[in-house]
């Protein structure tokens, strides 16, 4: 009875942030579904344009429930993972999307992914057995990247590097849970992403064409995870700088009503002066 009534607590302290992945996920595939759609040839800009402009309003949406500090942390994601995809993929090609250049839903979507991982990884449902989560995202992990080097015809070696990734994250990260929440949204993404044909990874790495690539690769949450390490680290930092100017924006506002009431009162004073000199 106890046990039961356990699980029911940490469901209910649980269910905003399970609502908020479950948002994240259900748009994600949302999206992916509807940028599939065909007989859009001819209106294919209207379509990323209506994609791109509703996951802004969706992300924006969410966000404004959030702490400032999860705001910048998003905004540090988005703006790293802009970078990462227009090098990545239409000027490397190491993976291609369908209309040949990254959808206008892609840089809001990372907004998405890390709000989704985020909001997983500080659920009461995950924090209430932490290392049972972090075991789980690491056995699966491990599994799919032994399965990907196994593949003789595309050995995923790209995926088993960042499944290494991953455990150095979730070993010694300070918020290994976040990236247990990256792992189940970024391979959710992936899946889903290649599955319905919105992009494809090519076969091995673009550089140096010896490093073979899964589509995806099995461990496209450890990658994604260095999005997560300079979101924590970059957003305080942002934060203390955006402080101090805004700090010393008041202070110049302040002074500049100070040195207009010292000249508005200084005028009147000579005025009264003038008078007084007049009248004499």
């Amino acid at each position: 009875m106890a046990g039961s009534l356990r699980v029911l607590r940490v469901l209910r302290d649980s269910r905003a942030d399970l609502v908020l992945t479950a948002v994240v996920l259900g748009w994600i595939g949302a999206v992916l579904l509807l940028d599939g759609v065909r007989g859009w040839d001819g209106a294919e800009p209207v379509r990323q344009l209506v994609l791109g402009a509703t996951t802004w309003a969706v992300l924006i949406g969410l966000l404004r429930r959030e702490a400032a500090l999860v705001r910048a942390q998003t905004a540090v994601v988005v703006v790293l993972a802009t970078m990462v995809e227009y090098t990545f993929s239409p000027l490397l090609q190491a993976y291609v999307y369908r209309i040949g250049t990254v959808p206008l839903f892609v840089p809001p979507g990372h907004g998405l992914v890390y709000l989704g991982a985020l909001a997983l990884g500080r659920s009461a449902l995950l924090r209430a057995a932490p290392r049972v989560s972090v075991a789980v995202a690491v056995g699966v992990g491990g599994l799919w990247a032994l399965h990907g080097l196994a593949d003789s015809g595309r050995p995923d070696m790209l995926g088993a590097f960042w499944y290494c990734c991953l455990l150095g994250f979730v070993i010694w990260g300070r918020s290994r849970l976040l990236y247990v929440g990256a792992f189940v949204v970024v391979s959710y993404l992936e899946l889903a992403g290649t599955g319905l044909g919105t992009w494809a990874w090519a076969a091995s790495d673009p550089v140096l064409g010896v490093v073979g690539q899964g589509n995806p690769p099995s461990g496209a949450a450890g990658g994604y995870g260095w999005f997560d390490l300079y979101a924590l680290l970059l957003a305080p930092r942002l934060l203390a700088v955006a402080s101090g100017v805004a700090a010393r924006s008041r202070s110049a506002l302040e002074g500049a009503k100070h040195l207009l009431v010292q000249l508005t009162v200084g005028r009147h004073r000579a005025a009264a002066e003038r008078t007084v000199d007049a009248v004499e």
